[in-house]
């Protein structure tokens, strides 16, 4: 546990149903005159969607706008640089993000390469961005990343399928917008994948060698209200109490892991979902109980705390015993939401883990697991999740 540390989070949050009405006014208070959107197609199309409702305030406050749709999944360099090419051409001087993970990334992307150098390969890293990113406000829609709220840009080399991340404070956004009637429309499967997201960023702070008394409250209270909703929302995705619930949730795991950081779930989920393309969510989730039960030994009274939280009942059982109900837990939701059990299902090959594994120890995410790993560990992880049944 550190003794000493920062705590970073957006100046501003609005948080509760029909705050998205706010944004316009809130973009004057930031100085934006003309900003750049930047969402996918998905969203831009959907029926007084998240899209549409941003720029109703907007056009009420009187602030001006250009779209850039091109978001892909996992956003890549390419996208970047093409919203990037948007801002030059219309004199932007702000950028405004709508939808989850991949639309953030992809706004802070943008905001680092306009000030920081065209090439964001070279940055990748913790605190090498020397310049301010242009003002960025993030709408959320999903209750997953938490990138809305985060110094984490992730974003994915389509040319090495190397998924890397910038961490900076400058990455921060200046407001985030969190307003649960805008998930009403989230499919299914993706509400369960950005949960178990959460999911996992409120239990790898909780055992993080950076970790403090401020983040081990926010990811046990995360837990809970995840154990408590995240069923709901996937069975009835409009019950406004479970995806409020999930948006707390997402905001507090988003805030314990931007300052106590993550472990090997992340550092090895990046590789999955850069080398196959695949739901970052879903990689988190499948390799949740494999990673942990192999941490577990590093800290087993932590694992404990995590069983608690979840709703098992450890009465009369040894600190060890308990920690195993937890990771027990964890797998028990993975099924309950309908996530894949092996890595086999998002197209992994055993032939690409050596590699994936020797990247996975030099991301950012890993030097704050609590069990430390040799190359082969690694390996051995990412067989143990292709080889489950």
């Amino acid at each position: 546990m550190k003794e000493n540390f920062d705590f970073l989070m957006p100046s501003v949050n609005f948080f509760g149903s029909g705050v998205i009405a706010k944004i316009g006014d809130r973009a004057k208070m930031v100085n934006m005159s003309k900003v750049l959107i930047v969402t996918d197609k998905f969203l831009e199309k959907m029926e007084n969607g998240p899209v549409e409702q941003t720029l109703r305030s907007l056009d009420q406050a009187g602030v001006d706008y250009v779209i850039y749709n091109g978001v892909e999944p996992n956003p890549k360099v390419r996208n970047i640089q093409e919203a990037k090419q948007v801002y030059l051409d219309n004199d932007c001087d702000g950028i405004i993000t709508i939808g989850g993970g991949s639309a953030h990334d992809a706004g802070k992307g943008t905001g680092i390469i306009l000030t920081n150098g065209d090439d964001i390969t070279k940055l990748a890293g913790i605190e090498t961005l020397e310049n301010a990113l242009p003002p960025l406000i993030a709408v959320n829609t999903t209750a997953g990343t938490a990138s809305e709220l985060t110094r984490h840009c992730v974003i994915t080399n389509e040319e090495t399928h190397l998924k890397f991340v910038v961490v900076s404070w400058r990455n921060v956004p200046l407001v985030s917008f969190n307003d649960p009637k805008l998930m009403f429309g989230v499919p299914t499967a993706l509400t369960a994948a950005t949960g178990m997201d959460t999911f996992v960023q409120a239990i790898e702070p909780y055992v993080s060698t950076n970790r403090n008394d401020i983040t081990d409250g926010q990811c046990l209270q995360a837990i809970k209200l995840v154990e408590e909703s995240l069923r709901e929302a996937v069975s009835n995705g409009e019950n406004l109490e479970a995806r409020t619930k999930m948006v707390e949730a997402e905001m507090l795991g988003g805030m314990a892991f931007n300052n106590a950081d993550l472990g090997y779930v992340h550092a090895m989920a990046h590789q999955l979902g850069g080398q196959y393309d695949a739901p970052h969510g879903v990689c988190c989730a499948i390799l949740l109980p494999i990673v942990e039960r192999f941490n577990l030994v590093a800290c087993p009274d932590r694992f404990a705390d995590l069983a608690v939280a979840m709703g098992e009942n450890i009465d009369g059982l040894s600190i060890r015993a308990a920690a195993d109900k937890a990771i027990d837990a964890m797998q028990q939701l993975n099924n309950d939401v309908g996530i894949p059990r092996s890595i086999k299902d998002l197209g992994a090959d055993p032939k690409d883990f050596e590699l994936m594994a020797e990247n996975a120890l030099k991301d950012g995410n890993a030097f704050s697991n609590p069990r430390k790993a040799t190359k082969q560990q690694i390996v051995e992880l990412f067989q143990q999740a292709y080889d489950a049944k």
